[in-house]
């Protein structure tokens, strides 16, 4: 049965029902276009905010410290009779170092860049043979009892000698600079390695062990899948701690041995009193071994997939 309306009563289509809250294009009358719905814009500009405010976090408490720092310095070093220079004075003088870290003048006056790339070049050899042999040392002191009573004591007492008391001996032994300051570099940044490796072998879980001997791996294959992975982030903690030592102990090391390098650098400039060469080759050194540090961090993050020992 169809329902026929009652005389009188209007007749509602549904081209006469409203749209309702429909977007209409400007300017247009009642028989507008309707428009696409755009997004509010107040979502982005509260995430740019709030990276802003994330960023500003992080850079403004170090810039201010250091600005307190500086100004610090300023005050107490424009005294009659300081004897640092204050940091005006030494953007001052030391302006051409600065200003151009690649000069080579010949013999041992280089520029900046140069000083610390054959510096560089010393730490990355003698750190690598420091890896190398610390990594193995420390499985084999973590996987084996006889190994661990045996070594560890030795490791421990010489792991406390001074960079700089090995140097007369290396000296003695190489009779040679350049072996010398490898070998310095080399002891001095081994202990770290070994010692945190030995941990990170040692806390491997007996779970793992016993499914290596259940599927009967060889020794290379729990070497490769078991032992390196598990102990990957103790062992990027000795290495973060051996570059570091590698640093100082080079910059040590070439004030005595000489030639090119950046702590050769800082002895010649005290001895020709550049108290502001100084002050500037140590604010690189700084960077150096800070820039150094995130390297080995960001490489034992990405080996270690985000996993850092406790």
């Amino acid at each position: 049965m169809v329902a026929v309306p009652k005389a009188g009563a209007a007749i509602v289509t549904a081209a006469d029902m409203p749209v309702p809250d429909a977007p209409v294009r400007p300017g247009a009358g009642s028989g507008g276009e309707i428009v696409a719905f755009r997004p509010p814009v107040r979502p982005a500009l509260q995430r740019l905010g709030e990276l802003a405010r994330h960023v500003a976090s992080i850079v403004l408490p170090p810039l201010i410290v250091l600005c307190v720092t500086l100004f610090v310095w300023q005050l107490l070093c424009s005294e009659p009779g300081a004897r640092l220079p204050p940091p005006t004075k030494v953007v001052a003088d030391a302006w051409d170092f600065i200003a151009d870290p690649f000069y080579d003048n010949g013999g041992v006056d280089k520029g900046a860049f140069w000083q610390i790339s054959k510096s560089l070049g010393r730490v990355a050899i003698g750190f690598s043979i420091a890896a190398v042999v610390g990594i193995a040392l420390g499985v084999l002191i973590g996987q084996s009892t006889w190994a661990m009573r045996g070594l560890d004591p030795i490791f421990q007492v010489l792991r406390t000698v001074p960079p700089l008391a090995w140097l007369p001996l290396s000296l003695a032994g190489f009779r040679d600079a350049q072996p010398s300051a490898l070998f310095v570099i080399f002891i001095t940044s081994i202990w770290p390695i070994i010692i945190n490796t030995s941990v990170g072998v040692r806390n491997i879980p007996q779970d793992y062990r016993n499914v290596a001997a259940v599927i009967r791996l060889s020794w290379w294959e729990v070497f490769w899948k078991i032992t390196l992975p598990a102990s990957v982030p103790y062992i990027f903690t000795g290495l973060r701690i051996g570059i570091g030592l590698s640093w100082l102990a080079i910059v040590a090391a070439e004030m005595l041995i000489g030639g090119v390098g950046i702590g050769f650098f800082i002895w010649d400039a005290w001895n020709s009193s550049r108290i502001s060469d100084i002050i500037v080759a140590l604010v690189y050194i700084g960077i150096v071994g800070f820039l150094l540090d995130k390297l080995i961090a960001m490489v034992g993050h990405f080996v270690g997939h985000g996993v850092s020992a406790q």
